[in-house]
């Protein structure tokens, strides 16, 4: 019944099996109810109607019978007989001198005092009234009963008195009252029960079409009506179920080419994107390399100065500018290929630590110049699966990003945090810590935290970004904490190849 009243945690209000079932037992026992006041109100009435006709009739055989001069015969014995038995009626004929003819019962006497005492009744009711006859409703003087008096005079001039009491009359209608109220009340429970049977007999494959559209409705095609093929509601599930097999197939279509879609616009949009950055960016970054270029090159070919000094100071800031402007380039197709994934990666089982080493080695004089001490006391091998040429990147990324904003006590310390199946990186320099603001943008390219400073060591803000690239390419983490007295950047490195 819970399924009949609940569909999809909301409460059905018109329910079909509660409506199906009240409409027949509505049916039922209005009949029952119409008949009972029917019967209630006319029944009694009817049966005196038919009781008067009975009389009458009886009558109008007695009178035929008394013209013939055969009341008396035994040829009308069972004439007599069905009168008073088919009418319960009790029926006295009697001679002008009172000396009986015929009556209904042997005890003569005793039924002509009842006669004598409904004939004298004071409450008489005269329902019919002809030249030899009269019909009334009396009470009885004695039980105050009420009796369907006929009383008159034969053609024969015999006097007949034919009675019956209404009191059975009533006990019939109450029988018949009461019959049928037990009768009104198991037809009621019975077409409760026929009619929740057939009601949920009809509700239960409606109720199953119900759940399966609200499944549709989810974009769930995989229940499916099992259809019998009796009647319209299987031929409608069938319908359904190609439907459902139809909107399936359709909204997979409309998914893969609008996933295409999508696809497509992203990509565009990011090129564009990527476009309009990358001309910006590169056309500011070029511009004070190309304006110095441009400048000394004039000096020279006018030879503002001509001494050996000058010329060579001139030639080494063109140098200089075209220096940067080439390492610039060369970052930035590193990061192109990285971004749209036309650099191959070669994951390979390599010596973590020895590389590191290298990468210090390789920047102990900018070490030396500066004043920093670095601090690497691991020499026990850590071997990771990576793309060894582009770790080394990232570890040169990241000295070199600690060397140039070492501040205070200019140190730097690099460190292994092993866990089970990975190991992180971390490179920490003492100096002043990264503004919260600022720490989500410093992997975009040519975002520059501190730009005047940046300016000073020759940086593009494309270095980050190219670890940034290169770690999405491995599928690592890494990212950036700042302490109370610097920075940490990290990266992450698989040690075991999965």
């Amino acid at each position: 019944m819970g399924d009949l009243n609940c569909m999809n945690g909301k409460k059905i209000k018109h329910s079909l099996t509660l409506q199906y079932t009240g409409t027949i037992l509505g049916l039922v026992a209005g009949t029952v109810l119409l008949c009972w006041f029917l019967n209630n109100t006319f029944l009694e009435g009817y049966y005196i109607y038919n009781k008067q006709d009975a009389m009458l009739e009886g009558f109008a055989t007695i009178n035929a019978e008394s013209e013939k001069g055969t009341l008396d015969s035994m040829g009308f014995d069972e004439g007599f007989e069905k009168i008073c038995e088919n009418g319960n009626i009790s029926i006295l004929i009697m001679s002008s001198d009172g000396s009986v003819i015929r009556a209904s019962v042997n005890d003569t006497e005793s039924l002509k005092v009842q006669f004598m005492d409904v004939l004298f009744a004071d409450s008489n009711e005269v329902l019919d009234k002809a030249n030899n006859y009269v019909l009334e409703k009396q009470v009885g003087s004695r039980h105050k009963s009420e009796y369907l008096v006929l009383w008159g005079t034969l053609a024969d001039g015999n006097f007949v008195m034919m009675r019956t009491a209404l009191e059975s009359i009533r006990e019939s209608a109450d029988l018949s009252n009461r019959l049928l109220s037990y009768i009104g009340i198991l037809a009621v429970i019975l077409s409760a029960a026929i009619s929740i049977f057939a009601s949920r007999k009809i509700a239960e494959p409606i109720l199953e079409l119900t759940e399966i559209s609200r499944r549709m409705t989810n974009l769930d095609f995989n229940a499916k009506y099992i259809s019998k093929g009796e009647n319209e509601i299987d031929q409608l599930g069938e319908h359904i179920n190609q439907m459902s097999q139809t909107l399936e197939r359709t909204i997979s279509e409309l998914k893969s080419a609008n996933n295409e879609l999508q696809i497509d616009i992203e990509k565009k949009n990011r090129i564009d994107e990527m476009r309009r950055d990358f001309l910006s960016n590169v056309s500011h970054e070029l511009k004070t390399p190309l304006a110095l270029i441009q400048g000394y090159a004039e000096g020279l070919r006018e030879c503002i100065n001509e001494d050996e000094e000058s010329r060579d100071f001139y030639c080494e800031v063109i140098m200089d500018e075209a220096d940067k402007m080439n390492r610039m380039v060369k970052k930035l197709l590193t990061l192109n290929q990285l971004e749209f994934g036309n650099e191959t990666v070669t994951m390979e089982r390599f010596d973590l630590t020895e590389l590191i080493q290298g990468v210090i080695a390789s920047s102990s004089i900018l070490l030396k110049q500066n004043g920093i001490s670095l601090t690497f006391n691991t020499d026990i091998p850590v071997y990771v699966w990576a793309d060894e040429f582009k770790v080394e990147e990232v570890m040169t990324n990241y000295l070199s990003n600690a060397i140039h904003h070492t501040e205070f006590e200019k140190r730097i310390d690099i460190k292994y945090t092993q866990m089970e199946d990975y190991v992180r990186v971390s490179v920490f320099n003492t100096g002043k810590q990264i503004p919260a603001e600022d720490i989500g943008n410093i992997w975009i390219k040519f975002y520059k935290v501190d730009k005047a400073r940046t300016r000073e060591y020759g940086g593009n803000g494309i270095g980050l970004s190219i670890v940034k690239a290169i770690m999405d390419s491995f599928h690592r983490d890494c990212g950036v904490i700042n302490h109370a007295d610097g920075v940490e950047f990290w990266f992450e490195l698989d040690t075991k190849n999965n």
